[in-house]
């Protein structure tokens, strides 16, 4: 177990019904891959009994399970990273553990690894997800390829491969927020993907309100592109020569033909959305400036708890 070929990372939050069906289908999907592995969940801070049910599988299989007990609520990503730094195999697969990724499909990712690519990524064939989500997804992929140049077909799918070189690249940043799919991208020099299947999720509900999905994309954007700035920058000096000609064209109206008293509305509609508009740069720079923040405060990412593995030999 000291050098595994393949290391499984699963982050956990609150998955205490679902864990016996992923441990009835995980283990047997990695034995019939024929080659040394290890599992790592990171318990989340969870706060139902899931960190109880890992200790109790990490008591049966202690030989290729490990735990790692956070000592608080972390966020997916942060937990990932502690089961990066964890982790010792030669490919690091990432795995949520609702199900909705079958564990049967991680033999499709090993093989695509195996073919010498350090980077391979998953595209869900059919979501099981409502319509709402499913387009809302797409159409985010679209804006954020546009502005990162990250080329990831299905983001919000967390089975991945990587190579242990792009991981020692993802642990040597101590970004306190970050999106490892996309930061695994940029260290990456033969990325590809491979299409999996998709299922609903097994037991419990999904951990990623609206919010959180609005607030992951504005992680995604601002954590890896200035273009929102520079796009906003444009759109200011567009909107400051619109502004310009638009006073020229009012003086102009009153000297030739008189006060307009109608069109006062137009004026407060005008400076409401500029108001409006002033309010959205404010924001998109308070983006920026809180991630700074985040980055000076030099708080750790994570604490672990306890970490429960197996004597070493």
């Amino acid at each position: 177990m000291s050098t595994p070929e393949i290391s499984i990372v699963i982050p956990v939050y609150n998955e205490e019904a679902g864990l016996p069906a992923l441990f009835d289908r995980l283990y047997p999907a990695l034995d019939k891959i024929g080659t040394s592995y290890e599992v790592i969940f990171v318990n989340d801070g969870s706060r139902d009994r899931s960190a109880a049910v890992l200790r109790e599988q990490f008591e049966r299989r202690p030989d290729v399970t490990r735990a790692v007990l956070l000592a608080n609520n972390a966020g997916q990503h942060m937990a990932i990273m502690a089961g990066f730094e964890q982790s010792r195999g030669q490919i690091i697969l990432t795995l949520d553990a609702d199900l909705q990724n079958p564990p049967e499909e991680i033999h499709k990712l090993v093989d695509k690894m195996r073919e010498g690519y350090d980077y391979v990524g998953s595209i869900r064939r059919k979501r099981q997800d409502n319509w709402f989500r499913t387009y809302a997804s797409k159409a985010m992929n679209r804006l954020r390829e546009k502005i990162t140049r990250i080329k990831i077909t299905d983001q919000g799918n967390m089975l991945r491969a990587y190579s242990r070189s792009v991981v020692d690249a993802i642990n040597s940043c101590k970004e306190v927020s970050t999106f490892i799919p996309a930061l695994a991208y940029t260290f990456a020099s033969k990325p590809t993907e491979v299409v999996v299947e998709h299922e609903e999720r097994s037991a419990g509900e999904s951990k990623y309100s609206l919010y959180s999905l609005i607030r992951l994309n504005f992680d995604l954007m601002t954590g890896f592109s200035l273009v929102p700035l520079q796009w906003f920058s444009m759109l200011g000096i567009l909107v400051s020569l619109g502004s310009a000609a638009l006073f020229l064209l009012l003086i102009l109206r009153r000297i030739f033909l008189g006060p307009e008293a109608e069109g006062l509305f137009t004026l407060f509609a005008l400076v409401f959305f500029l108001i409006g508009l002033c309010l959205f740069g404010i924001g998109l720079l308070g983006e920026y400036v809180g991630r700074v923040y985040l980055q000076v405060r030099h708080r750790p990412r994570y604490r672990i708890g306890a970490i429960l593995e197996k004597d070493a030999e």
